[in-house]
């Protein structure tokens, strides 16, 4: 089959791997992959387009997008001149339903004879107003399979009337080989307790200021991230006289995150599930499995199912369980190997980029049924 791949998330390189993996499968005669040369995230941030050292094994066409940093109303100009010259069997469109992107990526694709399917990450059923109504709608009928990122993004989809094929896939996995442990740090050196977020309400930052605040012992916390709460966690921080125990820094490249995460005693996630939002996967937690590094994290929405029986799950905004958690991490060196090597042996079965990527290739072959020959 002959698959075009349109995703804006694919300027970053970390998330490119899955599609190397793609188009090994002996299924894929060819696999063209549309991104954008930046994406302006919420609240002004730039993702610029990483390069990579190594050459893919598919098309990769960077190409400019309208409305950028308009996350419902973006879309590709030329995608229609791509397809015309790609003429693939299926689309995979890897947003949202009720974005114009995808509305107008599906639309192109059924005028030029193509199969498509879309990506959701959805898990709170959300009903949108026109024309945003009318863009899910129009997907949902002209679709011919959708992947959603979890068992609850999946069960929103059927409740909002899609009833054509479905699976549950993480969007991205893991590069096994990047993501992998490395040397443990010296005895002597405190014990680091990791945090790779936005600096949001939602990912449970202040709940973690405050259960450290009252951890005994001498331990240190890195905080990777930036957001609107940057300044009100600092200062909550000097407040409860830790803030001379963290480490700030404000983002990395994806391809440094394996190596920053080497450096964490653990990773912590304490998210909290809102009205608006619901932890819909939790990256860094498989990611800091993957590299042998003990997770503790909250019950919010889809963290205990990634986690499984590789991490300690606490219940949602409550400091004093995360405390607990964590202290009993820093004083059981046995418990964190075991953890350790529990959460690397589950992203190996289940979170590679090669497992979804075979996953993901099934869905293709739902999607065209009878057309493949």
């Amino acid at each position: 089959m002959k698959v075009l791949i349109v995703s804006k998330i694919l300027v970053v390189a970390a998330y490119r791997r899955k599609l190397d993996e793609i188009a090994a499968l002996p299924e894929i005669e060819h696999l063209t992959a549309v991104t954008a040369p930046e994406w302006q995230e919420p609240g002004g941030r730039t993702v610029r387009f990483e390069g990579s050292d190594t050459q893919p094994r598919y098309d990769l066409r960077v190409e400019p997008i309208w409305f950028n940093g308009s996350y419902h109303l973006f879309l590709w100009p030329t995608l229609n001149k791509i397809l015309r010259e790609v003429r693939p069997d299926l689309v995979h469109i890897d947003e949202e339903p009720y974005n114009l992107a995808t509305a107008h990526g599906t639309w192109l694709a059924r005028r030029t004879g193509a199969r498509s399917l879309f990506f959701t990450w959805q898990n709170l059923l959300r009903r949108y107003p026109p024309p945003f109504s009318m863009f899910e709608r129009s997907v949902f009928a002209q679709s011919a399979c959708a992947i959603a990122g979890s068992n609850e993004a999946l069960h929103v989809l059927r409740a909002k009337g899609y009833c054509g094929p479905g699976a549950v896939i993480p969007q991205f996995g893991v590069d096994p080989d990047l993501f992998s442990p490395g040397l443990q740090a010296s005895c002597d050196a405190a014990p680091v307790i990791g945090f790779i977020s936005r600096l949001v309400e939602e990912k449970g930052i202040l709940v973690l200021l405050a259960a450290l605040s009252r951890l005994p012992g001498n331990w240190r916390l890195h905080i990777v991230g930036i957001g609107p709460l940057e300044r009100q966690a600092r200062k909550r921080a000097d407040q409860l006289g830790i803030g001379d125990r963290i480490t700030w820094e404000r983002g990395i490249p994806s391809t440094l995150v394996p190596e920053r995460l080497r450096t964490f005693t653990m990773l912590v996630q304490p998210s909290l599930t809102r009205r608006h939002w619901k932890e819909q996967f939790g990256r860094a937690v498989m990611e800091a499995m993957a590299c042998g590094i003990p997770v503790v994290g909250s019950a919010s929405a889809e963290i205990p199912n990634v986690v499984g029986d590789a991490g300690l799950v606490v219940p949602e905004g409550d400091p004093a369980a995360l405390r607990d958690a964590i202290a009993r991490l820093l004083a059981d060196k046995d418990l964190r190997q075991d953890l350790a090597q529990r959460g690397r042996a589950r992203v190996l079965d289940c979170y590679t980029h090669r497992r979804i990527a075979q996953q993901t290739v099934a869905a293709y072959r739902s999607a065209l049924g009878d057309t493949i020959v």
